[in-house]
């Protein structure tokens, strides 16, 4: 059974950041693609950024490009998102996923269950 634990979530000021990280279990993590969903109260889950196995694609909802970095260590099965710039609207439960579709300008939807979420709270 495929589990993921996402942590690394807090409660910063706006501009500053967070690291999150997800660690993936159950199946072969080096040979899969890694995901970053978020869910704000009374919005929809949304997909903002993915990164392919190998590491040749990587994707950024227009929300977060230029402020988030995806990356992947392959060798510890563990998947982080790096956000910097921080503002209010990141306020959001967030989610890894493994084996979703992935490429430079889509991201793919999650078929498995999702995992507990890290929540960050962005303050103004």
């Amino acid at each position: 059974q495929v589990q993921v634990a996402e942590s690394g979530g807090g409660s910063v000021q706006a501009g500053g950041s967070l690291t999150l990280a997800c660690i993936a279990s159950g199946l072969d993590f080096r040979s899969n693609n890694l995901g970053w969903f978020r869910q704000a109260p009374g919005k929809e889950r949304e997909g903002i950024s993915c990164i392919t196995w190998p590491k040749t694609t990587v994707y950024y909802s227009d929300s977060v490009k230029g402020r988030f970095t995806i990356s992947r260590d392959d060798a510890k099965s563990t998947g982080y998102l790096q956000m910097n710039s921080l503002r209010p609207e990141d306020t959001a439960m967030y989610y890894c996923v493994v084996g979703l579709e992935c490429h430079g300008d889509y991201i793919g939807p999650n078929f498995r269950p999702w995992g507990q979420g890290t929540q960050v709270t962005v303050s103004s």
